[in-house]
């Protein structure tokens, strides 16, 4: 079945990629799904991308109950307020109603602090650098796959310092060297860094900073966040420890958390009009075989042949498509829709002369090589695909951010052709608003240092605070 143009309607070639490339299909509780072998082998090379770069920076990986005691969730006001559209609660089980309510984890802060309680008695028992993989359930109104949905799979680490500056210093660190690196250079996608407004910080945050993405729609991709959450949490949980100085002193907080949407974000960044195009350093299957043949001598002598070169790939991760009852222009567009970064055809003919057909997948462009070089020019080719990704994805980022010099340019700006839009704010929530109910776009960003800038607000004309990034989001 073909899919979709892009440029004709977005949301159904999103769709129809996630379904005809068995990634992930919606499963029967509301806005749920599940993730089918090829899409969590895309999700498990991101865990190890992530994972290896968490722990590298001396964090260790650990597990907290999916269950939390309602009660938790209180002593937290304006965590609580955040989330309270989101949670779903369980009130029975076992046969009869529960003396206390249950709350399914939207987000584990409020349980892990209550813990940190028992765990931090002095100065001496921090840093706690700890994080864990889990699903966590968000009661999701308008559900996509992979991109929003009730229960998704993600990362939360939690961390409690002895002081501010430790703290900031994590929650900095988590950004640029394990997320920033891993979605770059792993996921090929380029982000722009920065905090989050107050309107869009994280409930309970002191500050959030994000890496934010643009999809081939236009739309800005949340990839993930960072918040330094200061002593909220550990007051509210009664988190104190004895300082260097011989005084009681509240711990300070990091939590930070990327997900399953990031699939999504591979899908949407680098995603053509055939279907995915993946990053040779995230995907499941780096170089797919095609034999190619006619009668079953052909047949026996060209897998004999794939077999040999893919036994030589000792770095690549390939594959041969020996299915008997599929032709060969079946699989090359089988493999194409699921993104496969290099074809490699080999047929009679090419085993007469001594090479095979190598065929990219981001750019379709052909070449032949020979079977004694073929695996190093396999190598280089892969190496090469990653590179272009970034570099397609990264120039399509620069040339969808603009500069308004009106609020009607912003406007129309945002409407068409779409991206993010940079322009001074005066910092208030009302032009926040304002911008937010004519064009549905959101701050998705603000420069991560706090600096005067000059000129007048986009929006009301006053005196500019900061530099704000406008789009409209997933």
């Amino acid at each position: 079945m073909a899919l979709p143009k892009q440029s004709e309607d977005f949301p159904a070639w999103y769709q129809e990629v996630v379904k005809q490339a068995e990634l992930a299909e919606p499963s029967l509780a509301r806005g749920t799904m599940v993730i089918k072998p090829y899409g969590y082998a895309i999700w498990e090379a991101i865990q190890r991308a992530v994972d290896d770069r968490i722990k590298a920076t001396g964090h260790q990986n650990l597990y907290f109950p999916l269950f939390i005691p309602y009660r938790l969730l209180e002593k937290e006001a304006e965590h609580v307020e955040g989330f309270a559209p989101e949670v779903a609660v369980v009130t029975h089980a076992g046969g009869k109603e529960l003396e206390e309510p249950l709350v399914i984890r939207p987000t584990s802060e409020t349980l892990i602090w209550d813990t940190y309680a028992k765990w931090i008695q002095s100065y001496r028992d921090l840093p706690l650098l700890y994080n864990q993989w889990a699903n966590v359930v968000r009661w999701e109104l308008r559900p996509r796959l992979f991109l929003r949905t009730t229960e998704f799979l993600w990362q939360e680490g939690h961390t409690a310092h002895e002081t501010e500056g430790e703290a900031v210093a994590e929650t900095l660190r988590i950004v640029d060297e394990v997320y920033r690196d891993a979605i770059e250079s792993v996921l090929a996608i380029p982000v722009r860094d920065g905090r989050k407004s107050a309107a869009e910080r994280f409930a309970g945050a002191v500050e959030t900073y994000t890496l934010e993405a643009l999809m081939r729609d236009r739309k800005a991709l949340q990839a993930g966040t960072s918040h330094y959450l200061g002593q909220n949490f550990a007051r509210a949980y009664g988190v104190r420890f004895l300082g260097r100085d011989g005084e009681m002193e509240h711990a300070y907080a990091t939590s930070w958390g990327v997900s399953t949407r990031l699939v999504g974000g591979v899908i949407m960044a680098h995603g053509d009009d055939r279907g995915l195009r993946l990053p040779p350093r995230l995907a499941p299957i780096q170089a797919v075989v095609v034999p190619i043949y006619r009668t079953d001598e052909e047949r026996g002598e060209v897998l004999r042949a794939a077999e040999q070169l893919v036994e030589g790939l000792s770095r690549v991760r390939a594959h041969v498509d020996d299915r008997e009852e599929l032709r060969p222009g079946f699989k090359f567009n089988d493999w194409e829709l699921r993104g496969v970064p290099l074809r490699v055809e080999l047929g009679p003919r090419d085993l007469a002369a001594g090479t095979a057909t190598l065929v990219r997948r981001d750019t379709g462009e052909k070449e032949q090589a020979s079977l004694e070089r073929a695996g190093g020019r396999i190598d280089e080719l892969l190496a090469e695909i990653q590179e272009a990704l970034f570099a397609d994805a990264r120039r399509f980022l620069d040339d969808h951010t603009f500069r308004p010099e009106s609020y009607d340019e912003l406007r129309g700006l945002l409407e068409d052709p779409g991206g993010f839009v940079v322009a001074p704010w005066c910092g208030s929530e009302e032009c926040e608003t304002t911008v937010k109910t004519d064009t549905k776009a959101t701050i998705r960003y603000l420069t991560r240092e706090r600096r005067p800038v000059d000129g007048r607000c986009i929006v009301d004309g006053r005196p500019a605070r900061e530099e704000a990034a406008w789009a409209v989001a997933y």
